[in-house]
């Protein structure tokens, strides 16, 4: 097996094997994003192990932090999978891949913790938390990559302007994508006034990189695709596992938490908006309308295998899997899925036939291109 350890190389092979076609946006991004691998070969030597004066302050440091990237554009411009190439082709040891909001609710956990610490005694209460928490971060990774930047959060807000200014003087670099230019984040939000300070050190501290194209490959795989696959057998799964790869536009595949309220629901893998899971996992387990929600908005495809044959014995599965579809048809989340049976054969019997009706005029208009081209989001939005 070919094996390359660049991630221009990378990309190319990408390019000669088929899995995706060359656009002039993504190259733009790739060699930027080799010139920063190249540059971080040498930077590590100062921030590696060896390295840990340099992390403490400027005086000492023989280079310059290099510039992270940070990457914005639509939904299927190959943003994350640019940046997994990255991630998985770099020499940095001490780097860390992780979603955005995954980031942010582990700071809050963190800083919370700092705090109930203060108040106990155990910390003193001169101690700055921000400050703590950026040589915390630093001690695990620091090169840092997030997928999907963005915040909407005035609590998230207050804190990112200081725990970034600490991560930047410690000598971090970090990789992002992003829908949104840094100049529009927490547009029109609370106190943003406050936050422009922050927009001010993305500029300045990372290179800005729009992949802007006329392509949505996203789309483009779509509707190339057959929506409901039945009935199901081994052949249907591998073809959702296909429909994975293809979508994902040859990113690295990746299992996805999401915190709801406290409560952790795991995707078994994902990768550029694209959830694969099981029926199983999303409707014979306890979860409501708040966790598919999440789940909804979380993904702008989402891949659901073994959707069974349902009547009154598996009468709660079937109320959940209708919350799960309201969930995702309202966000006009794309669903690819095999099942045992059709649409309208899948609950014909039972008290809840009747109200299944309206989830079976929901799979049947998901399959529609004309759905598969409605842009990923809540109806209220």
């Amino acid at each position: 097996m070919f094996v390359t350890t660049e991630p221009l190389a990378a990309y190319d092979k990408l390019v000669s094997d088929g899995e995706i076609r060359v656009d002039p946006n993504q190259l733009k991004a790739i060699t930027l994003l080799q010139e920063l691998h190249s540059e971080l070969e040498l930077y590590s030597q100062q921030m590696g192990q060896t390295g840990w004066r340099a992390r403490l302050g400027f005086r000492d440091r023989k280079r310059p932090v290099p510039k992270g990237i940070y990457m914005w554009g639509g939904v299927g411009r190959g943003k994350t999978m640019l940046m997994d190439l990255f991630y998985d082709h770099t020499s940095v040891s001490e780097r860390k891949h992780v979603h955005f909001h995954a980031f942010m609710q582990e700071v809050h956990r963190r800083l919370h913790a700092f705090r109930e610490a203060q108040k106990s005694g155990k910390v003193a209460e001169s101690s700055d938390p921000i400050k703590a928490l950026a040589k915390v971060i630093v001690d695990q990774a620091w090169l840092l990559c997030f997928d999907e930047f963005h915040v909407t959060d005035i609590g998230d807000a207050m804190i990112l302007g200081r725990l970034f200014e600490a991560l930047f003087e410690m000598g971090v670099v970090v990789v992002t994508t992003s829908n949104r230019h840094p100049n529009d984040l927490y547009k029109d939000g609370l106190q943003r006034e406050r936050f422009l300070p922050f927009i001010d050190m993305i500029n300045e501290k990372m290179q800005v990189i729009h992949l802007d194209s006329d392509t949505d490959y996203r789309l483009q795989r779509l509707r190339e695709m057959d929506a409901y696959l039945t009935p199901i057998s081994s052949e249907t799964t591998e073809k959702l596992n296909d429909d994975f790869h293809a979508l994902s536009i040859g990113a690295e595949p990746r299992k996805r938490t999401l915190d709801v309220n406290g409560r952790v629901i795991e995707v078994e893998k994902a990768s550029e908006g694209v959830g694969f899971t099981t029926f199983s996992a999303m409707c014979e387990q306890p979860l409501g309308a708040g966790d598919y929600l999440a789940i909804a908005d979380a993904f702008h495809t989402i891949i659901l295998d073994g959707i069974p044959r349902l009547g009154p014995q598996n009468r709660d599965y079937a109320k959940r899997f209708v919350t799960l579809i309201d969930a995702l048809y309202d966000h006009k989340t794309k669903l690819i899925c095999a099942a045992e049976a059709p649409p309208t054969e899948l609950y014909t019997q039972g008290d809840g036939a009747f109200e299944f009706e309206r989830t079976v005029s929901r799979l049947l208009e998901m399959q529609s291109p004309e759905y598969m081209a409605l842009p990923h989001g809540s109806k209220d939005t």
